[in-house]
């Protein structure tokens, strides 16, 4: 795995005026206890990567102090919900949109453009749905366009608690797809497996076209602020997204 780069340390406090939306405090960031990079990830006890830059960038120019809590990724929403901790990172309208009704969780802009979708072994490619007899997921992520196949039988649910669990399962044919994000996919056969190109994402298959955003409950004055500080910083926002690698590929 590459060297993380090292970026603004959130916990510095530069004498620069925060907005009157969001002063200068500390901040407890609920984020998935999973390995997913270039994303995110968990290492040595410290959140890193192209999430951990982009906040720490933010948090440094607006004097707020964040603290990482990697959370297992069903728990995390419900800490969200409860008030456990102050944002999220990373979500979306749609995770969990039955549990987070009616509780005013606020979103950021996008933070990053992804796709989740089925990734198969190169000479699978282009067989259409029935060839995907197993499926499988990391563990509390729902592949939504897969459900009623998941539900009808037609195709069986295996969930992994890690990716690189998952992609190495793909790439053995225990199953017969990894239906995840396709660079997180690519990051794990390059860096972590050194198999790249053991698999390929199947544009035939449903798949998914979002983004990343922050999210919170009692603090929609952060969010405000974080997207105003994403307009005037689109160079560095670009440039973390260009040495991450979080949107290669997805043109």
């Amino acid at each position: 795995m590459r060297r993380l780069p090292r970026f603004l340390a959130a916990a510095a406090v530069f004498l620069l005026a925060a907005s009157p939306q969001a002063r200068a405090e500390h901040y407890v960031i609920g984020v998935e206890a999973i390995d997913y990079l270039p994303f995110y990830t968990i290492k040595d006890k410290a959140y890193a990567g192209f999430a951990r830059d982009l906040l720490d960038a933010y948090a440094a120019e607006r004097g707020h102090v964040f603290e990482y809590r990697p959370l297992p990724v069903t728990r995390l929403f419900r800490e969200l919900i409860e008030g456990v901790v102050d944002l999220k990172f990373p979500d979306n309208d749609y995770w969990q949109a039955d549990m987070k009704a009616g509780k005013g969780v606020v979103y950021s802009d996008p933070v990053a453009t992804y796709i989740d979708g089925v990734m198969v072994r190169p000479e699978n490619k282009g067989h259409g749905p029935d060839s995907v007899r197993s499926l499988g997921t990391v563990r509390g992520f729902t592949a939504y366009e897969w459900l009623d196949r998941i539900k009808s039988g037609q195709t069986r649910l295996e969930e992994n608690p890690s990716l690189p669990g998952l992609i190495f399962q793909a790439a053995n044919k225990r199953i017969d797809g990894a239906y995840t994000n396709v660079a997180v996919a690519n990051y794990s056969l390059e860096h972590e497996l050194k198999t790249p190109g053991a698999l390929v994402l199947d544009p035939s298959l449903p798949y998914t076209r979002s983004s990343y955003r922050l999210s919170s409950i009692k603090h929609p004055g952060v969010i405000a602020d974080f997207n105003a500080w994403m307009k005037t910083r689109p160079d560095l926002v670009a440039r973390l997204k260009q040495t991450w690698n979080v949107e290669k590929g997805l043109d």
